[in-house]
């Protein structure tokens, strides 16, 4: 097989250029007229450089990736063009019009694909870090059904909501993390600046100090001596737990903790569910099989519970057992998914009974979530106020019975 560069002319009487792989040049002529193009000219010309291969495109591929609101505007606009343009210009519109420069980059690649005559789906594979096997699947579906802008407008649906999903998980947890931030400098302020200067002025009394004010001391110069030493300690036990996470059977264990955990693991059992939910009605849609969808959906779960729990049902849906008794059997989903699914099957609506069923629980994700965040930020002003006070009643115990001392 060679690479042969080509000049040619399509049936719009656009001038496209590109390379095929070919036996010879009559195969790359045929190959080309295949797709109804007059061949102006194939020349065997091997790693021919693109047009369209400018603009950055050999960056590291670890260094380029497409962020989930950069693909999911990608998709939209996709959709979009795609109603009124042939796909080569739409994505060549697309690229050019991309602020960013390593987006470009990306986009650029693709569009080099398909003006080398290879599917969208195929085009998108050169950057599999930013156009993940779901994505794909989906769009090449939508080619070989002939119904990519639809396909591709489903897709922009459910990567924004996605990403709505997360910017609320995020807007969420910002307050949050940053009130406990900034009280855990307070304290740390206090302990380490404040609480030795006051404590000075009671070197020299007579009385044994309150058992308070002498432990608040003790943590004082803890900190105030070996700062550096705690802070160490805790960066390496972080270092330390990531890397036991690499660990399948420590991370299967943590995952199974985390599902377990009030709160915490209905919000993880729900998200992963709304996601799954919302890919396997997306999949449905674009007419791929049921068991593909399974498969290529357990990619997307973070949770190694519900990933292995999910490639078993995958399992027994390939043996012939249907979703919702499979879904049921393995337990880690939510009930209302499994009686939606179940009823979805017996109407011949499993798609639609999905959809709905994913919007379901991103409404009751979204809604646990703020009620959750709504508890937890008054919980952490409490808990600051207390620790600030217990500093402040330490201080004062030891003035109060000075005071008592005088006046006797």
């Amino acid at each position: 097989m060679a690479r042969y560069a080509y000049l040619a002319v399509d049936p719009q009487g656009r001038e496209r250029r590109g390379a095929v792989d070919a036996a010879s040049v009559p195969a790359a002529r045929e190959q080309l007229a295949k797709r109804r193009w007059h061949v102006l000219s194939v020349d065997e010309k091997l790693g021919a450089a693109l047009p369209a291969a400018k603009g950055g495109i050999h960056l590291p591929s670890f260094k380029r990736k497409l962020r989930p609101k950069q693909l999911a505007l990608f998709t939209r606009q996709l959709s979009s063009l795609m109603m009124v343009s042939p796909l080569e210009e739409a994505l060549r519109t697309i690229s050019r019009q991309t602020e960013k420069e390593k987006a470009r980059a990306i986009l650029t690649n693709v569009h080099a694909g398909i003006v080398e005559g290879l599917p969208l789906a195929d085009a998108l594979r050169r950057e599999e870090a930013s156009f993940p096997p779901v994505y794909r699947a989906m769009i090449a579906a939508g080619e070989n059904s002939g119904s990519l802008p639809s396909i591709a407008e489903r897709l922009a649906d459910s990567l924004e909501k996605s990403a709505e999903v997360r910017g609320k998980i995020i807007a969420a947890l910002a307050y949050p993390i940053i009130l406990s931030l900034v009280a855990v400098a307070v304290v740390t302020g206090l302990m380490v600046s404040v609480v030795p200067r006051v404590v000075e002025q009671f070197d020299n009394a007579s009385r044994q100090l309150p058992l308070l004010t002498r432990i608040v001391i003790v943590l004082s110069d803890f900190l105030s001596a070996w700062w550096w030493a705690l802070g160490l300690v805790i960066a390496l036990a972080i270092l330390a737990f990531l890397r036991a996470l690499k660990n399948p059977g420590f991370k299967y264990r943590f995952d199974a903790l985390m599902l377990k955990t009030p709160f915490v693991g209905k919000l993880i059992r729900d998200m992963h569910a709304a996601a799954l939910a919302r890919t396997l009605s997306s999949m449905i849609a674009a007419r791929l099989p049921l068991v593909d969808g399974l498969r290529l959906a357990s990619r997307t779960v973070h949770n190694s519970v519900q990933r292995q729990a999910l490639e078993q049902i995958t399992e027994k849906v390939r043996a012939g057992t249907s979703l919702s008794t499979a879904m049921r059997e393995a337990g880690t989903f939510p009930p209302l998914l499994v009686y939606l699914a179940s009823s979805g099957e017996a109407a011949g609506q499993l798609g639609p009974m999905l959809e709905r069923a994913g919007e379901y629980l991103e409404r009751e994700f979204a809604s646990f979530t703020a009620a959750a965040m709504a508890l937890l930020e008054p919980a952490i002003i409490i808990l600051m106020g207390a620790v600030v006070a217990t500093i402040i009643l330490a201080i004062l115990l030891p003035i109060l019975q000075l005071q008592e001392l005088t006046g006797l």
